[in-house]
C-alpha cells in the first residue's frame, strides 16, 4: 500500500462521513495547481469553494501570517487589536457599511444577521424571506434559511421564522410578507444553487418592496464578495445597496473567517452582549484578510477579473454549442460561471466532474443544473485553455457513448 492510499484509509477510519471525498490527498498548493501526495498536480477551478481567489500560497498572504503569527495569535474580543481594526478601516471605506462583526465563517456571518435583523425588528417581528435555491449555511438557524429542502430533511422541526419565494417572482415575495416580516435574505447570484444571478430589474424590486415594508434588505455575498463578480462586492453591479452584507469564504484567503457589515442605524440594535464569538477576528485570520483586500484593490486586478471572466465565457458557450445535446448555455458573472446543462447532461453531470479530477482539472457540479466553474482570480487564460482542451475532449466522448 502506497502512502497515498494508506492517509485515505486512515482519514476515513476518523472522520465521520458527512464528505464524499475524491481519492487523492492534497498536499501542495501554488496559484492555480494543487499537489497531490504522490506528486500528481491538478488545475484547480473550485478554488476550496471559492475561497482561494487569489491562488494557493499567494506569497503577500503567507508573509502576512507568518509576520502576525510571530507577534500576536489571539487575545479575545475583550481587546483591541490593531489587524481586526485595520481590517474594519479597509472594509468600511470600501463598502456602503459603517460597522462591521467579525466572526468565523460564513454560517456565522449569516447568524450574526439573522439575529441583527430580529433585533433591529423589535417585537413580534421575528420573520425573515429568503429565495427558493439559496443557500445560506448549515447551522440550523442558517439551513432554515436556505430555500433548498434537500438541507432541511432529516433536521426538522426547523427553527421557525423563515419562508422561501419562488425564484423570480416578485408577485409572490410581495404576498408573503406579513406583520411579522422584519428582512429580505438573498444572495445576488446564488452559487450552490447553480450559478443562478438575481435579474437587476428582479433585485431592485426587492429594494423596493423593503423600503415599502420598512424592511431590512440582506445580501449574502459570501460566495460572491470579494471579487469574484468582477467588483470588490456584486451589490455594486446591481444599483441596490443592501442594509446587511455577509461576507466569508475569500475574505481571508483560506483562512476561516466571517463578517456581516451594516450601516450605523442599524448596527445600533446590538449592544454589548447582544452578540458574540470568541475567534472572531482573530488577529492573524486579519492579517491574511488585510493582504487579502489590499491585493484586489490594487491596479487593474478586477478589470482583469472581469476581463478573464468573458474570455472563460466565451471558450464555455462555444463548447455548449458544439455540443447541444449535453449543454445549452452558460450563466454567471466574473469568475463564477456556469456550463448549464441539458436534462441529459444533468444525468452525466457528476461523471464529467469525475472525467476531469481523472485528467488533472478540479471543477464541480452544482445545484444539480450546472457545471460549476470558480478558478482563482489570478488565472491565467493560458490556464483557462487548458481547462477548455480538456472539458472538450470529455463532452466528446460523452456525447459519443449517449448517442450509441
Amino acid at each position: 500500500m502506497n502512502n497515498n492510499q494508506a492517509i485515505m484509509e486512515k482519514s476515513s477510519s476518523l472522520f465521520m462521513e458527512t464528505y464524499v471525498r475524491y481519492p487523492d490527498v492534497m498536499m501542495e498548493g501554488k496559484g492555480c495547481v494543487l499537489k497531490g501526495e504522490d506528486g500528481r498536480e491538478y488545475l484547480d477551478f473550485v478554488a476550496g469553494i471559492a475561497v482561494c481567489n487569489l491562488g494557493h500560497c499567494f506569497p503577500l498572504v503567507t508573509k502576512a501570517i507568518r509576520e502576525q503569527a510571530e507577534k500576536l495569535v489571539h487575545v479575545s474580543n475583550l481587546y483591541h487589536t490593531g489587524p481586526q481594526t485595520e481590517l474594519a478601516q479597509l472594509l468600511v471605506e470600501n463598502s456602503f457599511a459603517d460597522r462591521i462583526f467579525l466572526a468565523n465563517s460564513g454560517a456565522e456571518a449569516n447568524e450574526a444577521a439573522i439575529k441583527l435583523a430580529r433585533k433591529h425588528g423589535g417585537e413580534n417581528r421575528f420573520e425573515i424571506i429568503s429565495l427558493e435555491g439559496s443557500f445560506h449555511g448549515r447551522t440550523l438557524a442558517t439551513v432554515a434559511a436556505t430555500g433548498q429542502t434537500k438541507f432541511h430533511k432529516g433536521f426538522e422541526p426547523l427553527p421557525q421564522g423563515f419562508c422561501h419565494a419562488p425564484f423570480g417572482d416578485l408577485d409572490s415575495l410581495k404576498k408573503m410578507i406579513r406583520p411579522e416580516t422584519c428582512a429580505i435574505m438573498c444572495e445576488p447570484l446564488q452559487g450552490e444553487g447553480g450559478v443562478r444571478p438575481l435579474d437587476k430589474e428582479y433585485i431592485q424590486g426587492i429594494r423596493k418592496l423593503c423600503d415599502e415594508k420598512n424592511l431590512l434588505l440582506i445580501f449574502d455575498e459570501i460566495q460572491v464578495g470579494m471579487g469574484r463578480t468582477g467588483t470588490l462586492f456584486a451589490y455594486e453591479q446591481l444599483g441596490v445597496t443592501p442594509d446587511i452584507m455577509t461576507l466569508a469564504k475569500a475574505l481571508a484567503n483560506g483562512l476561516p473567517i466571517g463578517a456581516m457589515l451594516t450601516t450605523e442605524s442599524i448596527a445600533a440594535a446590538f449592544g454589548p452582549g447582544t452578540h458574540a464569538s470568541t475567534f472572531g477576528g482573530n488577529p492573524v485570520v486579519c492579517a491574511a484578510a488585510i493582504a487579502t483586500v489590499k491585493t484586489i484593490l490594487t491596479g487593474r486586478f478586477l478589470d482583469e477579473v472581469r476581463s478573464k471572466g468573458e474570455y472563460l465565457s466565451e471558450k464555455l458557450t462555444i463548447l455548449a454549442e458544439r455540443y447541444p445535446g449535453l449543454a445549452q448555455g452558460v450563466r454567471g458573472q466574473g469568475l463564477i460561471l456556469g456550463l448549464v446543462l441539458t436534462p441529459a447532461g444533468v444525468q452525466l453531470g457528476t461523471a464529467i466532474v469525475n472525467k476531469c479530477f481523472e485528467r488533472g482539472i478540479l471543477i464541480n457540479f452544482a445545484g444539480n443544473a450546472v457545471l460549476r466553474f470558480i478558478p482563482p482570480l489570478v488565472v491565467s487564460r493560458e490556464e483557462i485553455d487548458t481547462l477548455i482542451e480538456a472539458l472538450d475532449l470529455i463532452l466528446a466522448k460523452t456525447d459519443r457513448h449517449r448517442t450509441t
